[in-house]
């Protein structure tokens, strides 16, 4: 019986193999024919999330020049590139990741696990007690595939967000970020509501049909 059941387990572990390397071939196909990620390369982005901003800015006119802006979860940049466009030389930048990432100009990059201590504390020397006028986060966790995992980890990120967003933003200053629909969704979404005039819902189209991601935009801060 016992060794019955290790041939099986050798078995399914092989099918899981195969289906797994299945499964990357398929996302890969899927990312290379990606219509974003074509049009990254050719407009020179570092990735297809910067499209998501854009498309957001462009409907919320959220990025303007002088303004002082957070960018979390900023590796590879996309985001931190279009914010420097929009801000074209005039503003403040600082960006954080658990990633490395490559420098941009005019931007202030600290790398390191946002939900550490030490990467809050190095985020807030260099805000250097300065009001922000923006706070952006693009963060989420690595998906292990399990709902009951990643929907706790991604709530505790953005959660820490905004914990982050009321310490820094200025009154009447704007909030947008990332967040996976399911539990704890309205919570949050309510908390939100606690701290801002208005709340509104954006789904992109570069963000995958399939995705439960969506953007809240928290606009005038209340302070």
């Amino acid at each position: 019986m016992a060794r019955s059941s290790s041939r099986s387990g050798g078995s399914d572990n092989g099918s899981q193999r195969t289906s797994r390397s299945r499964s990357s071939a398929g996302w890969l196909r899927e990312h290379f024919d990606d219509v974003y990620v074509q049009k990254s390369w050719v407009d020179g982005y570092r990735s297809r999330a910067s499209y998501k901003l854009l498309e957001i800015d462009e409907k919320d006119a959220l990025l303007k020049p002088g303004m002082r802006i957070v960018d979390l979860g900023a590796a590879p940049g996309g985001w931190s590139q279009v914010v420097t466009q929009k801000l074209n030389g005039n503003g403040t930048v600082v960006a954080s990741d658990i990633l490395p990432m490559e420098p941009l100009p005019d931007v202030s990059f600290i790398q390191g696990d946002f939900t550490e201590d030490a990467v809050l504390d190095a985020i807030l020397a260099e805000i250097a007690g300065r009001e922000f006028d923006v706070v952006l986060s693009d963060m989420a966790p690595n998906m292990s595939g399990q709902t009951s995992i990643d929907q706790p980890s991604a709530m505790g990120l953005v959660e820490l967000a905004l914990d982050l967003a009321r310490q820094i933003l200025k009154p009447g200053g704007d909030f947008l970020v990332k967040v996976f629909q399911g539990e704890g969704f309205d919570a949050y979404l309510k908390d939100m509501r606690g701290s801002f005039d208005k709340v509104v819902t954006r789904k992109p189209g570069a963000s995958r049909a399939r995705s439960r991601e969506v953007y809240l935009l928290g606009r005038g801060f209340r302070g």
